[in-house]
């Protein structure tokens, strides 16, 4: 995204202070993710962290209205040829902010107090949920550096874990026996996240026509 900016113009200080506050938002996004899955995962009463959970999603929410309130000021003040790439630079911030809505998610099935299985289970989803976490990591640091081998890397991480939780969804909505609601939701809502950090990354390795399509990817896989 900086580099993008870097080439529509606009002073350095506005530039760097929208690249600051976008990895304010994916730090933040990695830290609500992590409360909330280890309310779920991890013992932690929900209780305990609902208000900071809470209060993590409104930064979220209030750095995106700022970053997008200050794209619409560069808009207007270097014209409309930087308009397209805006558009996607709002779509980014979007992605941003969903990774907040779907821990949001997971903390009410915490709250819930839902079946997640047997201890064998519930270890499989706490793998899913550290390796989760990890890709958060190397997605900021990714997105600070702008190291292309690296995103492609961490996209291909992604991608493979995204088909892990398709096929564990798909043995558990054709299992019988017990109520599996709890765990679909969960490897669901953890294979939306991973999309949406994979969509951020994208802008690093992808045109923008191809913005959310990873690399390496027939057109009708995607």
């Amino acid at each position: 995204m900086f580099d993008w900016l870097q080439k529509i113009g606009g002073s350095s200080h506005g530039l760097a202070d929208i690249h600051r506050r976008f990895l304010e938002m994916l730090q933040d996004g990695r830290h609500i993710f992590d409360a909330a899955s280890n309310a779920l995962l991890g013992g932690t009463t929900p209780d305990v962290i609902r208000t900071d959970l809470y209060e993590t999603d409104l930064r979220i929410n209030h750095t995106e209205m700022t970053i997008r309130k200050e794209l619409v000021v560069h808009g207007t003040v270097h014209g409309a040829s930087t308009f397209p790439t805006l558009l996607v630079l709002m779509s980014l911030v979007k992605d941003a902010e969903r990774i907040g809505d779907y821990a949001k998610n997971i903390f009410e099935i915490a709250c819930s107090g839902a079946d997640l299985g047997d201890e064998a289970s519930k270890a499989f989803l706490i793998q899913m949920k550290d390796e989760l976490s990890k890709f958060m990591v190397r997605a900021s640091n990714c997105f600070d550096s702008q190291n292309e081998d690296d995103s492609r890397s961490l996209l291909k991480d992604i991608d493979a874990f995204q088909k892990k939780c398709d096929v564990h969804v798909g043995e558990l909505v054709r299992s019988t026996g017990r109520n599996e609601a709890g765990r679909v939701l969960t490897v669901r809502y953890f294979k939306r996240t991973a999309s949406h950090v994979g969509n951020i990354i994208s802008s690093i390795v992808m045109p923008l026509d191809r913005l959310d399509y990873y690399p390496d990817k027939p057109m009708s896989e995607q």
